[in-house]
């Protein structure tokens, strides 16, 4: 394949940039309490610049409030359908995502038995959540990956998607037992596991940066050796894939990734499920192009469907993850309509 047209010219990043600069805005300035475009951009600039802010201008609402929620939902838009594209081309399953790996299951489980047991870590703001949820991710692909081994030693993807479903299962029932003996702590535990970014804060922001640039490099580059994949795995061994080290680097990587999202967002259905989808069919299959895209949508995604929680039925805030599954579903009952109809 040629090497240039494999890539997006700068020009394609930039609209991608554009548009999604364009939704974190719209996001900032739309909420409970309307904020002019100008005001804005003026406060952040100001503050980038270290310039004072006009009075009259809500800057603590935007520096505050709106500007760390738009950047930590982006953030977690953009992890969340990157790992189901990589998901979704390592196991050449369109319903793959994190969660059919039942990483995502495992990280909502130790989150929900820091919150329903108050586990913390002093002086840092939802650290023993965070460091649970991270925890119990790992514990979970290992005990999977394990599990499928003795099931095949091969490592198919049948195999591990199958763990994964039954790992799940096993997984909500726990929850359900936690959250029963959890009287204090039903409400929150129960919202967070909707999904909610509310109260967010920078601190997160950098939390997420860093694990979608380590996380998010690495898997960017296995785009060859996903591509590869798509042909079958012997297909891809016989052109000189290791098959079973690329397939646990990026179990691995997607895991981590998923680990540290569900830790500060809670679990939020769909994004991983629907955009790489939406993603390819605007770039076709190549993961080079595929998982960049992926990213973008997912962000623009889920600042939309922050947006709708915020403000549908203002002043109550919904939990995003009713919006994104809303949304979702039936956006994935139009794609596999599609995709059928297209056989």
């Amino acid at each position: 394949m040629n090497k240039i047209s494999d890539r997006f010219s700068w020009r394609t990043y930039l609209l991608f940039t554009a548009v999604l600069i364009a939704a974190m805005l719209l996001c900032i300035c739309v909420g409970s309490v309307s904020i002019p475009l100008g005001d804005t951009v003026t406060a952040i600039w100001n503050t980038l610049w270290r310039l004072p802010v006009p009075e009259g201008i809500s800057r603590a609402i935007i520096l505050n409030v709106r500007l760390p929620r738009v950047i930590n939902v982006a953030l977690v838009g953009a992890a969340l359908s990157l790992c189901g594209a990589a998901m979704q081309g390592l196991l050449r399953n369109p319903l793959a995502d994190g969660s059919t790996l039942g990483v995502s299951s495992g990280a909502s489980l130790g989150a929900v038995i820091a919150l329903a047991f108050g586990v913390t870590i002093p002086g840092v703001t939802y650290g023993g959540t965070m460091l649970m949820a991270m925890g119990f991710a790992f514990l979970s692909l290992t005990l999977i990956l394990s599990l499928a081994y003795v099931l095949d030693r091969s490592l198919s993807t049948n195999s591990i998607i199958l763990i994964g479903v039954i790992f799940s299962m096993f997984a909500s029932s726990i929850i359900t037992l936690v959250i029963s003996f959890a009287d204090d702590q039903v409400r929150s535990i129960t919202f967070w596991t909707m999904g909610s970014l509310s109260g967010t804060n920078f601190g997160h922001a950098r939390i997420l940066t860093l694990a979608l640039l380590l996380c998010g490099g690495i898997i960017l580059r296995y785009a060859r050796e996903l591509n590869a994949f798509a042909i079958g795995e012997d297909n891809a061994r016989h052109i000189g894939v290791n098959v079973r080290r690329v397939k646990l680097i990026i179990l691995i990587t997607v895991s981590v990734l998923i680990g540290v999202c569900v830790s500060i967002s809670g679990t939020i259905s769909f994004v991983g499920l629907v955009m790489p989808h939406m993603a390819r069919m605007i770039t076709g299959p190549n993961h080079r192009r595929l998982l960049p895209a992926s990213m973008f949508s997912g962000a623009v995604f889920l600042l939309l469907a922050d947006l709708a929680a915020r403000t549908l039925l203002s002043p109550v805030e919904l939990s995003i993850g009713v919006v994104t599954s809303l949304v979702g579903a039936v956006a994935f009952l139009a794609i596999f309509y599609r995709t059928r109809k297209a056989r």
